[in-house]
């Protein structure tokens, strides 16, 4: 069953906002549309998404757990590790390099390490794709000084229910 996937624009007239939190969390109707959207992706993922998740899932880089398809903010991240601050994130070849820039950005504002690939990268050379995460995993981070050098003081949630 194939799966259609929607497509967002990006507006490059508005500048970005003082306050990175004001464009970071949602609530309400927008927060539980994000969340079905989500459940609707792990239901149906891409032939990426699927070998991706068997060499992410169970902890097995290194006892490190990972969620899929999970809200972060006001994004839907293919795969999280919240006790790093990671997400790593699929580009398909249809997606809007603005909306995926625009994406990539929110989630660095507030401190959170962004890997993106293309779902080619992750069929072609999967080996490299998961050695490059363990490479980051295996970085020292602390998240307050990332937040503090991007300059916001908004606390991403990492969505916990989007396990496999």
């Amino acid at each position: 069953m194939a799966t259609e996937r929607k497509t967002l624009g990006v507006s490059l007239s508005g500048g970005p906002k003082a306050d990175a939190k004001a464009s970071f969390n949602v609530k309400g109707a927008r927060l539980e549309t994000l969340k079905e959207r989500a459940r609707d992706i792990r239901r149906n993922p891409s032939e990426a998404q699927k070998a991706l998740w068997a060499e992410l899932s169970g902890s097995k880089q290194g006892g490190v757990k990972f969620i899929r398809q999970s809200v972060v903010g006001s994004t839907i991240v293919d795969f999280a590790c919240p006790s790093r601050w990671i997400v790593v994130q699929l580009s398909a070849d249809d997606s809007n390099p603005d909306v995926n820039e625009l994406q990539d950005r929110k989630l660095t504002e507030v401190g959170i390490r962004v890997l993106r690939f293309s779902e080619d990268e992750v069929l072609e050379r999967i080996e490299g794709v998961v050695r490059e995460i363990n490479t980051e995993l295996n970085v020292p981070f602390d998240k307050r000084s990332a937040r503090r050098k991007a300059g916001s003081t908004a606390t991403p949630r990492f969505d916990e229910g989007a396990e496999g």
